[in-house]
C-alpha cells in the first residue's frame, strides 16, 4: 500500500471513526486498531500499537490494539521514560532499531524484549493546548522500520491528528453537557424540595433552601441527595429532568 493510498484510505476510516464513536476513548480504542491493522499490512509483519495521553501532568495508557501492546506501553510508564513518553514530551519521533541493545532506555528495552517486540517507533500526535499524545508502535523483529517505513508512520500520525483533536474537543463538549445536564436534574430535586418545605412550613423559598442546607450539613450529605430523598418521601417514582432533544 503506497503512501498516497494509506492516507487517503487512513483519513476516510478516521472521520467514520469521529462520527461513529461514542467518546474519546472508544475513538482511541479504535484508532489503535486501526493503525496497527494499516501498517501490519504495508510492512507485512504483525504491528501492535497503544497510544499514551499526557492530561494534566499524567500520562496513561489510553488505548490499544491488544492486550500485548497495552502491557509493552505501561512497561515504559513503570520505569518513568520511554520512546513514546520522549516522543511526546519533545515532539520527536523516537526510534529504538533494537531493544536488546539500545543505550537510551536499557531496562525498558529488554523488558520489551523479554516480550517479543524488538523494535519500538514512538510518534507524537499534536493536540490542543492542556494535552499531549504519543503513538507507540511495536515490531517482533528488530530494525523493522527503514526510512520509508518511517515516513509511512509519520504520516499515518499526520493523518490521525486531526479526527484526534476533533475527538478530544467532540468528548470535552460531551462532558460539558453531561455536567450540564446532572447539575440541572440535581436542581429539579432541589428545587421540588424547596416547594414541598415551602408548602408544610408557609416560608419563602430563601427559608426553605436554608431548612435544606441545614440539614445536609447535619446528616453530611450533598444537598441533592437530601433534597431527593425528601422528594421520594412524597412521590412514588423519582424526580426527573426533562429536556428538548
Amino acid at each position: 500500500m503506497d503512501e498516497i493510498a494509506l492516507g487517503s484510505s487512513v483519513t476516510e476510516q478516521l472521520q467514520d471513526l469521529v462520527i461513529g464513536t461514542p467518546d474519546v476513548n472508544s475513538f482511541l480504542a479504535e484508532f489503535c486498531e486501526l493503525a496497527a491493522a494499516a501498517l501490519s499490512e504495508s510492512m507485512g509483519q504483525d504491528i501492535c500499537c497503544a497510544v499514551t495521553l499526557s492530561r494534566r501532568h499524567r500520562n496513561t495508557t489510553a488505548a490499544w490494539s491488544n492486550n500485548q501492546a497495552r502491557l509493552l506501553d505501561e512497561i515504559q510508564h513503570e520505569y518513568g521514560d520511554g520512546p513514546c513518553m520522549h516522543a511526546m514530551t519533545t515532539g520527536t519521533t523516537v526510534l529504538v532499531r533494537d531493544t536488546r541493545r539500545d543505550p537510551r532506555w536499557p531496562e525498558y528495552g529488554l523488558a520489551v524484549a523479554r516480550r517479543g517486540q524488538f523494535t519500538v517507533l514512538g510518534v507524537p500526535l499534536t493536540l490542543d493546548t492542556g494535552s499531549r499524545a504519543a503513538l507507540n508502535i511495536f515490531a517482533p523483529t528488530a530494525d523493522a522500520f527503514d526510512p520509508s517505513g518511517i515516513q509511512r508512520a509519520a504520516h499515518f500520525a499526520l493523518q490521525a491528528e486531526k479526527a484526534l483533536r476533533l475527538a478530544v474537543r467532540v468528548g470535552a463538549r460531551q462532558q460539558l453537557a453531561d455536567d450540564l445536564r446532572a447539575a440541572m436534574e440535581s436542581r429539579t430535586a432541589i428545587d421540588l424540595a424547596a416547594g414541598i418545605i415551602m408548602g408544610q412550613n408557609r416560608c419563602s423559598q430563601e427559608e426553605a433552601m436554608s431548612i435544606l442546607t441545614r440539614a445536609s450539613s447535619a446528616r453530611n450529605l450533598k444537598l441533592r441527595e437530601v433534597a431527593e430523598q425528601l422528594v421520594s418521601s412524597f412521590a412514588p417514582t423519582p424526580p426527573t429532568t426533562h429536556f428538548d432533544d
